[in-house]
């Protein structure tokens, strides 16, 4: 948090500049660094890329062995006006915790890392998941979201009362 890029928005990508060997670097870079910081998901503004992309665990409950969804250029649709609220960190933010409402019932529509069409229904937790990292690409942070700051909290404070691991 500080960086510029986090609070700008990126540009999209055109199809020509997927298959590049840089953006596709880019892109396993992403992917390697939410796997070490054992993420659920990493935008290319974190990594200071200002570019429509990002990955995540997608699955409505991620396993270490998981496989990551690249999303370009995405496009959120809420399926729903029902909005629930879950409680979210960053890589971004580290040890802060928050309350964030979102939608529970949404539609990805993005590119693949080779540029292929793709549409995903995603509902609760991966449902937030996508909306975060789209927020990321907007210059967006989870507490720009949180209806109330009274939850925000440090991660060992949401451990000890809220009885979470810190995921």
């Amino acid at each position: 948090m500080g960086h510029p890029v986090l609070r700008q928005r990126s540009r999209p990508l055109e199809k020509s500049e997927l298959l590049s060997p840089a953006f596709q670097g880019l892109i396993d870079d992403l992917l390697e660094t939410m796997h070490e910081y054992a993420g659920v998901g990493l935008a290319a503004p974190q990594v200071h890329e200002s570019v429509r992309l990002f990955v995540a665990l997608l699955e409505e409950e991620p396993a270490a062995s998981a496989r990551a969804t690249v999303v370009v250029n995405p496009e959120i649709v809420p399926n729903t006006t029902v909005k629930g609220e879950g409680w979210e960190g960053c890589l971004s933010i580290p040890d802060i915790r928050g309350l964030v409402p979102r939608f529970t019932d949404v539609t990805l529509k993005a590119l693949d890392r080779d540029g292929r069409a793709v549409e995903l229904r995603l509902r609760d937790f991966p449902a937030r998941v996508a909306q975060h990292e789209a927020d990321h690409l907007d210059g967006v942070l989870f507490f720009d979201r949180m209806s109330s700051m009274e939850s925000l909290t440090y991660l060992e404070e949401y451990s000890r009362f809220h009885g979470k691991d810190g995921d």
